[in-house]
């Protein structure tokens, strides 16, 4: 989730290979198993990423403003897409094509070392996530969205927050009653 740097000051060296996108609510950039050809930098907005399980949708990250997203294995790899990415809010953003960034990768020390910082940085939030599933109790969870993500709770509808913990609408309506 953001860290609120804007966009420039972080990957500033593809700046010139950007091409502004401005999208409503509820579009989707990237469907899962589709291959991913570009990469998406928040300007303004808020994006999701999700999993298709047995027909229901299981949010798994927001991205707010100065994030970069993409479906990464897919997008270096070449392999579908794990998950789909979706606008919450209208968006302006800022897309690089997958070539774009791959010819500036290769050229560039500095984007190799950002992207490694980045990659690193998304991990560790990943294995963060993954271990709260596994010890915390669904209102730690909560808690714990509360205190490091304040932007989720204010900006995001109730049911993507649940489904994001991985609990239900009403076990979370329970939760923010007992606070």
């Amino acid at each position: 989730m953001s860290q609120n740097k804007p966009i420039h000051d972080k990957w500033s060296i593809l700046k010139p290979l950007f091409t502004p996108l401005e999208v409503p609510a509820k579009t989707v950039l990237l469907a899962e198993g589709s291959l991913s050809k570009k990469m998406f930098f928040v300007e303004k907005g808020c994006l999701r990423t999700w999993v298709n399980s047995n027909g229901k949708d299981i949010t798994t990250q927001f991205f707010f403003e100065g994030d970069g997203v993409s479906s990464i294995e897919s997008f270096m790899t070449n392999k579908p897409s794990l998950y789909t990415i979706e606008s919450m809010e209208p968006c302006m953003l800022q897309v690089i094509t997958q070539k774009d960034f791959q010819d500036t990768l290769n050229n560039s020390q500095q984007l190799r070392d950002q992207m490694l910082e980045h990659l690193y940085t998304r991990l560790l939030k990943s294995q963060q996530i993954f271990f709260s599933y596994l010890k915390n109790t669904p209102q730690q969870r909560y808690e714990e969205l509360l205190a490091k993500h304040p932007e989720v709770v204010q900006r995001i509808p109730q049911h993507y927050i649940a489904s994001y913990l991985g609990i239900t609408s009403v076990s979370l309506s329970r939760i923010r009653n007992r606070r």
